[in-house]
């Protein structure tokens, strides 16, 4: 079972209430993962529905003992239903589209692809961040992108206690992010080379995957960055309300199935030992301190896969600077960096309203 630290509705034996809930985009590989979410978290559902597009038809998927058949997703799909709670994970022009008329149907909106997250009156929201920035009435939020989620866990407490100057992060991104067919093409590569054959033909990454390293994750824009890069430097930003903060990013696609790593580097104003870096992550919530390198600790993709926490290592001095650290950061990109932030700000929005 995963366990996460920070707030879970898990264990608490009285619910003001239990909520209708969706989730839209539900057979992918983040959808699936939503729904495991909502189950082994415990989120109060009294009722379940799931939405794809037309080549879902007639699926079902597992929740609580049951198969909730998935339906297919149209114009009034939630018009008069009651749906309270709805995670979205179904690409960007789907939520462009059908966000507004479940937010205008009176449901709560968590929308995990890219439309939103910079619109000046949607909450971006990492819950051990920014919870705050939840507010009242807020209907509509948006999950941010899953490396950004696991890099501002880290930043955003060191931030606090040094005030963060620079930061230049290379990530190192599972094919997982880029769906299930992703996972597939990689897994077809890697055969057809164990049994001697030429690799099939890539269709969903511009090279060949297995085996390689791609420094290019989505589209490449006039400044020669990608978009991938830009989102992390921005919704960074957003999140920890340092609109003029200094941080440049180069992301790379890596034949890895589960977990994005990630090299930061990160300048202060003020001193900030490793130690010191330590003592105050391994206090975080959601944090999980992996760091002996005597003992050739550090962590690793497929460690952290399948698991809540993100977890940092190789945390060590950057001597070309005044004060400086470099660490290594690594997080399941499905769970903390997608569906699992997305269930736990649905538990942030019903913890308050229980308070």
């Amino acid at each position: 079972m995963v366990v996460a630290a920070g707030f879970s509705l898990r264990g608490q034996d009285i619910m003001a209430k239990n909520y209708r809930c969706a989730v839209v985009g539900a057979t992918g590989a983040v959808g699936r993962e939503m729904v495991r979410m909502l189950e082994e978290r415990n989120f109060p559902v009294s009722e379940l529905r799931l939405f794809a597009s037309e080549r879902s038809e007639g699926k079902a998927l597992g929740f609580r003992g049951k198969d909730v058949p998935v339906e297919v997703l149209k114009e009034d799909s939630f018009e008069g239903q009651g749906i309270e709670f709805l995670l979205f994970s179904a690409g960007s022009k789907i939520s462009k589209e059908y966000a507004p008329r479940a937010v205008a149907a009176g449901g709560v909106v968590i929308d995990n692809s890219s439309a939103w997250r910079m619109d000046k009156d949607v909450p971006l929201v990492v819950p051990e961040v920014n919870a705050d920035a939840l507010g009242a009435g807020k209907r509509l939020i948006a999950n941010p992108n899953c490396s950004t989620i696991q890099m501002v866990q880290v930043l955003s407490p060191l931030h606090k206690r040094a005030r963060i100057k620079r930061v230049v992060v290379a990530t190192y991104q599972a094919v997982s992010g880029a769906g299930q067919k992703a996972v597939q093409e990689l897994d077809a590569q890697i055969r057809a080379f164990v049994d001697g054959n030429k690799p099939p033909r890539p269709f969903v990454f511009p090279h060949q995957i297995a085996f390689n390293c791609i420094p290019q994750i989505d589209v490449f824009l006039e400044n020669g960055y990608t978009r991938e890069e830009i989102k992390m430097v921005n919704e960074t930003r957003k999140i920890m309300g340092e609109p003029e903060m200094a941080l440049t990013a180069t992301c790379v696609r890596v034949p890895v199935y589960c977990g994005h790593s990630e090299a930061v580097n990160i300048e202060f104003e003020k001193e900030l030992t490793a130690e010191g870096a330590r003592d105050i992550l391994s206090r975080t919530p959601g944090v999980a301190v992996v760091d002996d390198t005597n003992a050739l600790k550090y962590p690793m993709a497929i460690d952290a896969a399948g698991r809540a926490e993100t977890f940092v290592g190789r945390i060590r001095r950057d001597g070309s600077v005044k004060y400086g650290l470099n660490l290594w950061v690594v997080s399941d990109n499905l769970l903390k960096g997608a569906a699992l932030n997305a269930v736990q700000i649905a538990e942030e929005i019903v913890r308050r309203n229980l308070s």
